[in-house]
């Protein structure tokens, strides 16, 4: 009935070479992006026209570009191939950051990070992805993306305020640009060339599925959640460098040193509550404690702002909890998603957390013109207290897999036979056959199901 799959679980030599080459261009992408975090709104001043609106503004501005272009350019990638796609937008963003590198107002770095975020290539990359590797290498290749995600993010704290002290904001944006570059020589020299791009339903958006995804609660949830996360990351990162040199009178040369061991020391918390939500099946409660962690450090910033122990202790909290929410937020969209538009969610899920950012940039610096630093983190504060009323009614995730079995012509003339026998199987929850693709999409507990069960359907002729 299908066709015969490879059995062996380790990544061929072209998958490793594919993985490492799309998880740098992704870093590498990133990290241009979160470097000015740590110190724009101490400098952004160096521009004419600046206002704490129009800093807030430039910060999260690239969010939006982000969020507008993320879904076409990804059906894009579809028409014209993914490499051409991930191209022009790392073409997108190095020209971005020489605008921003060459601006002498906020104005001009307003439009050059609204160039830089026009360089959508995240959903591009993700297909490349799925296109280089094998269905049951999928889920690896995602965790290692997603580990150089979050790898990057902490690189860019640590190392923007020391680069900002040596070169200058121009010269971060400048280093940025040529990060760029590194990616398209990445993306040409190292990344392999598919043999044909193809429609991952897992992975990419399906159009007319987008109303259904709307409608679900329980995914919803998990967009504002992301959104939220990263509105705050922004709002945060615009007041604290602030806080840090305003209240507490921490020099900004000193920052980068303040940044790098309380990120090393929430990376190492963050692990053990990262184990219990996924081992222990406590995904719901841990999910919930991290928002609530994040209430704290935003209340902690807001009643004493000028105490540096107290900055530090709250930053912590912060990192920690992001760190678990940033990690535990994409798990989740994959346990609640529908197998027959779980593409689709994620697709709204990415563009969700840019807009965050941009409403988080302008949000940051309205609040600080009319509140002052107190404002901003108060404001946080609240703003997290309507969050985990939206998330406590969620229902706790039960723990799926997902399986995809390749069908051939014969099985194909009789796809509902294919789906009672699937649905047949103990443990399986869900089955869906795409009849473009010629594949059997499984989501399935691992706990009741009969592995063995699924690779004799998978081996059959």
């Amino acid at each position: 009935m299908t066709q015969k799959q490879t059995a062996t679980t380790s990544m061929t030599a072209l998958e490793k070479r594919s993985i490492s080459g799309l998880s740098l261009i992704f870093a590498l992408r990133m990290l241009g992006l979160f470097m000015i975090l740590p110190v724009f709104s101490l400098s952004a001043q160096q521009y004419s026209g600046s206002t704490p609106m129009l800093i807030g503004l430039a910060i999260g501005a690239y969010g939006l570009t982000q969020a507008l272009l993320q879904i076409p350019f990804g059906m894009l990638s579809d028409r014209i191939g993914r490499k051409r796609v991930i191209t022009i937008g790392l073409l997108l963003f190095a020209a971005g950051s020489a605008v921003a590198a060459m601006a002498e107002t906020i104005e001009m770095v307003i439009a050059g990070r609204l160039l830089q975020g026009s360089g959508a290539i995240a959903a591009a990359v993700m297909a490349l992805t799925a296109d280089l590797t094998r269905d049951e290498q999928r889920t690896k290749a995602m965790a290692s993306i997603g580990i150089s995600i979050g790898l990057s993010f902490s690189i860019a704290l640590a190392t923007g305020a020391a680069l900002e002290h040596w070169i200058g904001l121009s010269g971060i944006f400048w280093a940025t640009a040529l990060l760029a570059i590194i990616g398209l020589v990445v993306l040409h020299y190292w990344v392999p060339t598919p043999h044909r791009c193809v429609s991952h339903r897992d992975i990419e958006p399906v159009p007319k599925q987008f109303i259904k995804v709307l409608k679900n609660p329980q995914i919803m949830r998990m967009v504002i959640s992301i959104m939220v996360l990263h509105l705050l990351l922004t709002t945060s990162f615009f007041a604290l460098p602030l806080a840090l040199q305003n209240g507490a009178g921490l020099d900004k040369s000193q920052h980068a040193l303040i940044y790098l061991p309380i990120l090393l020391v929430a990376f190492i918390t963050m692990v053990p509550f990262i184990i219990i939500a996924e081992k222990k099946r406590k995904m719901k409660a841990v999910f919930i404690g991290a928002i609530a962690t994040l209430g704290i450090a935003e209340l902690g910033w807001a009643l004493m702002p000028n105490s540096l122990v107290a900055i530090l202790f709250s930053l912590w909290l912060f990192f920690t909890a992001f760190n678990i929410l940033e990690a535990s937020l994409p798990s989740l969209m994959s346990k609640l998603s529908p197998l027959e538009n779980k593409g689709t969610a994620m697709g709204i899920y990415s563009s969700a957390q840019f807009i965050g950012a941009f409403i988080g940039g302008a949000l940051g610096g309205s609040l600080y013109t009319r509140f002052g630093l107190e404002g901003i983190f108060g404001a946080s504060a609240i703003l997290i207290v309507f969050w985990l009323i939206l998330i406590v009614p969620m229902q706790a995730p039960r723990h799926f897999s997902s399986r995809i079995i390749h069908l051939n012509n014969s099985a194909m003339l009789n796809t509902d036979h294919i789906v009672e026998q699937l649905n047949a199987i103990k443990g399986v929850k869900e089955t869906i056959v795409v009849l473009e693709e010629q594949v059997a999409y499984v989501k399935f507990s691992p706990e009741e199901t009969d592995l063995s069960e699924l690779e004799a359907f998978a081996f059959q002729n």
